[in-house]
């Protein structure tokens, strides 16, 4: 679930849903936002895998340990470009 290897495809890793994640946040959106995006494209079959809201939190909070995404100063995700 966390690490692609043989037997599970980048896209059901938290690396392939981070980068998934890293492309919606285009613009800046809330966390909830970006909830409803994700499970948008599942439902409309743009993204393959089903990941729970518990996985979605460890994806953030991934992200965040590696400085891809912070809170903005309106208090919403955004990229963390230096």
């Amino acid at each position: 679930m966390i690490l692609p290897k043989k037997h599970l495809d980048i896209n059901e890793s938290i690396f392939g849903f981070g980068a998934f994640l890293l492309q919606q946040l285009k613009n800046p959106m809330s966390t909830e936002e970006l909830w409803e995006c994700y499970r948008d494209a599942y439902h409309n079959h743009r993204y393959p895998v089903k990941f729970s809201f518990d996985q979605y939190i460890i994806t953030l909070d991934y992200l965040f340990i590696i400085d891809a995404i912070k809170k903005n100063e309106e208090g919403v995700l955004a990229y963390a470009i230096a």
